[in-house]
């Protein structure tokens, strides 16, 4: 039996630990961790690969480059790039760009494509990188993932990054709204794929919407312990939008572990959950 006939599920929510991508955090680090509860420690790629091999999951590792609002670069995709290589039945790699780069975005994703093979970019955090998805600005950038078949994975709903500091870090909450700026690319780039990166509270009941209108768009249940979700999104997850909703923990803000006990709690049918944890990623990433 391979291995992908042996996976129990495939995380496709993960940030990457190693020193270059907790520097490339700069003050947000401290900020983030006093907000979750949770200290980052240092955690290489291999240590990571090798806790989910023995969970027997895959995991998307994520990126993210904040430099035009944050002046700190983000962390090398070539990383990414190189852990998906090094560990092949664990790592799916999405590259972090910084949209308001324009032609240097679109240069990067190609490049990222051509050498690593890369799954997607994001996760994109129009609160934190301070735009707005719908913004035509950035349509060449939704364009070439499209051409490359690239997943498009966008923040939707509270961020974490600024929570419980003063003008919460001047990022607007408005700006990760699902409905009207993550619609709208989808209505427009039909043959894009896109993951709308948790339940998107407080605007879940719109991100369900928005997954249920258009077959282009996916739901990850990251960042929120599974017996906390909304029981709509619960509701939905289990019965009209089943095929597109992902298992996501957002390690390491929430273990893989932690997310599959609750998760086991909830009053799921046996094929959902089948294809919340698996079946789907396999279709989204055609494996």
């Amino acid at each position: 039996m391979s291995r992908i006939d042996d996976l129990v599920a495939i995380d496709v929510h993960t940030h990457p630990q190693t020193e270059e991508f907790l520097a490339a955090m700069g003050q947000r680090h401290q900020q983030m961790a006093k907000h979750f509860g949770r200290e980052r420690p240092v955690v290489s790629f291999a240590e990571q690969a090798d806790q989910y091999r023995d969970r027997r999951m895959m995991a998307v590792i994520v990126n993210s480059d904040s430099e035009t609002t944050s002046g700190i670069k983000g962390a090398p995709n070539d990383l990414l790039g190189q852990a998906q290589v090094d560990h092949p039945d664990v790592f799916l790699s999405f590259a972090g760009i910084d949209p308001w780069k324009g032609e240097a975005a679109i240069a990067e994703i190609r490049r990222m494509h051509a050498e690593y093979g890369i799954k997607g970019i994001g996760e994109l955090n129009p609160s934190r990188q301070k735009f707005l998805a719908n913004d035509r600005r950035f349509f060449p950038i939704w364009e070439t993932c499209a051409e490359l078949g690239l997943v498009v994975m966008f923040h939707s709903g509270f961020p974490g990054a600024g929570a419980g500091t003063p003008g919460g870090g001047g990022y607007r909450l408005e700006n990760a709204k699902p409905v009207p700026y993550i619609d709208d690319v989808a209505a427009e780039f039909p043959e894009l794929k896109i993951i709308s990166a948790h339940p998107a509270w407080p605007w879940h009941l719109e991100n369900l919407a928005m997954v249920w209108h258009k077959s282009n768009v996916y739901l990850d249940l990251s960042g929120w312990a599974p017996k906390y979700l909304p029981p709509e999104v619960v509701r939905y997850a289990d019965s009209l939008i089943t095929d597109r909703v992902l298992f996501g923990s957002d390690w390491p803000v929430m273990t893989a572990d932690r997310w599959m006990r609750e998760f086991d709690e909830l009053p799921f049918k046996p094929e959902s959950r089948r294809k919340i944890l698996l079946d789907n990623a396999r279709t989204l990433f055609g494996l």
